[in-house]
């Protein structure tokens, strides 16, 4: 995960997806969560996932008072995390039509369906990707721009609630699916810039 922390707000990303190699035609898809921080100096590190949670854990089992601060250390920096290289702008957005939570869930829940039946047990790594690659990349019909992947991201990372909305903002090569929730980021194919 990569924490960027600066003026007051934690910014927490997690790569769900992101193109491995050149020929490589996945898209990148980014889960953000943000959070209010106080007395921290800014910082921007990435760290294992599993580590920092260890840590949360350890943390939140020690709480006696629920009103008092937390302090947290981060594990040791990964250095060789590719798509921690990759940061989606902060402002410029605007917005498209929304759509459901309902829909994202749907085609989250087909693609699933698709790469577990298309996948038998023992597959090797790069067909497993590949096949991943093509359910997660393709665009979700009424949907410009937004892959099945930007679905399984928002779902898989809880996102979705039943009756929310998602909102849809687009700059450049990057769409941002928003709830309540949190948010996720998408940075399209080159090829498909083109409007």
């Amino acid at each position: 995960m990569r924490l960027i922390s600066g003026k007051g707000v934690l910014a927490v990303y997690v790569a769900v997806f992101y193109p491995v190699g050149l020929l490589d035609q996945a898209p990148t898809v980014l889960g953000l969560r943000t959070f209010e921080v106080t007395d921290t100096e800014d910082f921007d590190a990435v760290v294992p996932v599993g580590s920092f949670l260890e840590r949360i854990n350890r943390l939140e089992s020690q709480i006696t008072d629920d009103a008092a601060p937390v302090t947290a250390t981060l594990p040791l920096e990964v250095h060789t995390v590719t798509w921690a290289a990759i940061s989606p702008p902060r402002g410029g957005w605007h917005a498209l039509e929304p759509t459901t939570a309902e829909l994202l869930g749907d085609v989250a829940k087909l693609g699933i369906n698709e790469v577990a039946e298309a996948i038998p047990t023992g597959t090797g790594e790069q067909i497993v990707h590949r096949v991943r690659s093509e359910v997660w990349g393709r665009e979700i019909g009424g949907l410009e721009h937004v892959p099945a992947g930007g679905a399984f991201a928002a779902l898989s990372l809880g996102f979705l609630s039943d009756d929310s909305e998602v909102k849809i903002y687009e700059t450049g090569p990057w769409t941002r699916l928003t709830t309540p929730r949190g948010h996720v980021l998408i940075k399209r194919k080159a090829w498909t810039l083109a409007r």
